[in-house]
């Protein structure tokens, strides 16, 4: 049964019986996404939970004997700890599924779920952490997996020359919300991974997602070699011999984890090609435990597994050389009975045969069921993959969507979602994805609107001077780059805000092409504007680091005023304060290769107001009234810089400093309308209807889903 497996933490100091039940908030994300969890620990100490990061764990190592006996007899922090047991033992316990329901597998490299546990590195990983949470909430049976990543990913810092320099942020176990699976004998459940050799060997833990389980595999343990112990070190390792180990021990070690701990499933769920040789071991599976020929458990695998694909290029897809691939496999196809060209042929791109097995290929092969992630994303993915789906049969769907969305209690500034209870009702989350109920946005009055805006901007604004105070405190800084830094931002003025990976595509310093230009905007004695760019490069990508070298050297120059800034490692905890606290988003992609981009709908569902290329989930949003878009549907960086600095200068600039009404009527509409179409509750829906419940039915599972 899913959830039965033994397990422990350390990390949780003893509690007083009367408060024991801290224990189980704090290590259950639930409280991350729920205002009266949050506010429960702050109530304990508004100060320790700041300088905790708003980290329970953090903040109950920190209390002593004393402090927890202080509590107990606290009757008003006692009143609210009984409500938020009350809330979320509720939670927990009140699940319309059935007791012997299978779960979902659900299969992806990262996990973005909150700042303590840094297993993520950008949209993929939230967009999983998100698809858990709503699966939570939706009562979705589901069970992910993924890697423990005890190195973290890179902790981002920039030098005095703006160069990204990168330190791993080590996951510090005696603070995280994660557990040790424990095996019958109370030692920490470590499983073989089949077929690597010399042999390889996995940790378990796992991180409760409200309802969800989250197992995490973890190599870096003591029976493995120090090479080996390096396989699950930290996300997307470069050398190509180690990334496919890693994927070995994701895909298949993973699927052998579940089976070890007795969790069956119905059905295979992967986020993109970095899992999927778990599809070999459930053909394995199959084949050993129902007796199914080599075709019937193939055919088998193929009807009850999805594969989501992200990426809108061939070339950003993992491929692996035969001889690799031969080196790790080769026992394994003989055991599958099949011969080796039958084996590669399952991961050979029909466009380039030579080049080795790919794995975004063998997803598409081996799927019936696959998606891509936005309505402009399947058309993209139909072209580049159109070799592939000729192979199909001519009955089957060559490829479907599901346009990401975002995990609304997640991403909701917590002063606007009270707005909304006391607007919508105190239960309407549970109509969130309904159209007809953001009409009541309408109701909330302009000014308290206005005010949650304006605190939302401030508190980001302290946040960001918070930082680099802190960073001059401890290092010393150039007063340039605390100027660069963000230390001169002002709440009072317009405020742009640039947030997402780094990387040349996503075309992050276009607006600063002609600064000239940009400098009459920005430097506008009466109606001033700044730009906030945060994000992170690839640690190999070069040119990434190089948009990130050219933003904070013109940050540095004392000609813009200190009003644009460059906020140093880019994480989830920086993202909720800039998608709370700018004013305008901004996203300017090279057309067509984002896939979706869900940080506008973030943005968008707390009322900053979207300026994007026409690309991705923008496509399907926009209606004219909620926002922008920066020129036509073909990308030039020319063009589609000027047509920044037009609706700026035009449009933007002119409406939020000359009508205060009409610039809160756009808030209104990009919230009413971004918020039930792009909300993860409508995504998963769609998931159930499009894949889940079909498949389910097919193989007479239907009561269980």
């Amino acid at each position: 049964m899913l959830g039965s497996d033994p397990s422990t933490n350390i990390a949780i100091p003893k509690l007083p019986k009367e408060i024991e039940g801290l224990e189980k908030i704090s290590l259950n994300l639930w409280w991350t996404w729920n205002p009266q969890g949050k506010a429960l620990f702050k109530y304990i100490s508004p100060y320790l939970w700041k300088e905790s990061g708003h980290n329970p764990i953090k903040l109950l190592k920190s209390l002593s004997d004393e402090d927890f006996k202080a509590l107990v007899k606290n009757e008003n922090f006692m009143k609210e700890y009984r409500y938020v047991l009350t809330l979320f033992e509720n939670y927990i316990n009140n699940s319309a599924q059935k007791q012997n329901s299978l779960p979902i597998a659900y299969f992806c490299a990262e996990y973005g779920l909150h700042h303590s546990v840094p297993i993520y590195s950008g949209g993929l990983g939230f967009l999983a952490g998100d698809i858990l949470k709503e699966s939570s909430d939706m009562n979705i049976p589901m069970v992910g997996v993924g890697f423990m990543y005890p190195q973290g990913y890179i902790r981002q810092i920039i030098g005095s020359d703006g160069w990204q320099n990168g330190a791993n942020e080590t996951i510090n176990k005696d603070i995280a919300p994660i557990e040790r699976v424990m095996d019958k004998e109370n030692n920490h459940f470590i499983i073989k991974v089949p077929f690597i050799d010399p042999p390889v060997y996995t940790a378990v833990w796992k991180i409760n997602v409200g309802r969800v389980t989250l197992y995490l595999l973890d190599t870096d343990i003591d029976k493995n070699d120090p090479w080996d112990r390096q396989i699950s070190s930290h996300l997307y390792v470069p050398d190509p011999n180690q990334r496919l180990r890693q994927q070995i021990v994701l895909g298949i070690g993973g699927y052998r984890v579940l089976e070890e701990l007795g969790i069956e499933y119905s059905i295979l769920h992967l986020n993109e090609g970095h899992p999927a040789f778990a599809l070999f071991e459930r053909v394995r599976n199959f084949m050993e435990k129902e007796k199914l020929s080599l075709n019937d458990a193939l055919q088998k695998v193929r009807e009850t597994s999805i594969f989501t694909t992200h990426t809108p290029l061939q070339t950003a897809t993992d491929v692996y050389s035969f001889d690799m691939m031969s080196n790790y496999f080769s026992d394994y196809w003989k055991r599958l009975g099949m011969s080796k060209d039958e084996f590669l042929n399952l991961g050979l791109n029909p466009d380039a045969p030579e080049v080795g097995f790919n794995m975004t290929v063998f997803g598409l092969k081996m799927c019936d069921q696959r998606n891509a992630v936005s309505k402009k994303h399947c058309e993209v993915t139909k072209e580049i993959w159109k070799s592939v789906f000729k192979e199909d049969k001519k009955d089957k769907t060559q490829i479907d969507y599901v346009t990401n969305g975002v995990h609304l209690p997640t991403w909701l500034g917590d002063e606007f979602r009270k707005n909304l209870d006391k607007t919508f009702g105190e239960n309407w989350l549970d109509l969130q994805d309904d159209i007809s109920l953001w009409s009541q946005i309408d109701n909330i009055d302009n000014k308290i609107l206005w005010d949650i805006a304006y605190a939302n901007k401030m508190a980001m604004v302290n946040f960001i001077r918070e930082r680099v105070r802190q960073k001059w405190s401890n290092e010393g800084i150039d007063p340039l780059v605390a100027m660069a830094e963000g230390v001169m931002l002002d709440p009072d003025v317009l405020t742009i805000g640039f947030a997402r990976r780094m990387t040349s595509y996503k075309r992050s310093d276009l607006i600063l092409r002609d600064l000239d230009r940009l400098e009459k905007i920005v430097c506008n004695s009466e109606k001033p504007v700044q730009i906030i760019f945060a994000g992170k490069a690839h640690p190999s990508d070069n040119p990434g680091k190089k948009i990130i070298q050219n933003i904070f050297k013109t940050a540095q120059n004392p000609r813009f005023k200190g009003r644009i800034a460059f906020v140093e490692d880019y994480g989830e905890e920086v993202a909720k304060y800039l998608v709370k606290g700018v004013d305008v988003w901004l996203n300017n992609p090279k057309i067509p290769l984002e896939a979706c981009g869900t940080s506008g709908m973030k943005a968008s569902i707390n009322g900053t107001i979207h300026l994007s290329s026409w690309d991705g989930w923008w496509i399907e949003g926009y209606n004219q009234k909620n926002g922008w878009v920066i020129g036509g549907k073909i990308s030039n960086d020319g063009k589609d810089a000027s047509a920044i600095y037009d609706i700026l200068e035009n449009e933007i600039v002119p409406l939020y400093y000359g009508n205060k009404d009409k610039w809160i009527e756009k808030m209104k509409e990009s919230i009413s309308t971004i918020s039930p179409n792009f909300s993860a509750r409508r995504m998963m829906k769609e998931y159930l209807e499009k894949f889940y419940l079909p498949i389910s039915k097919k193989i007479n599972l239907k009561d269980e889903i």
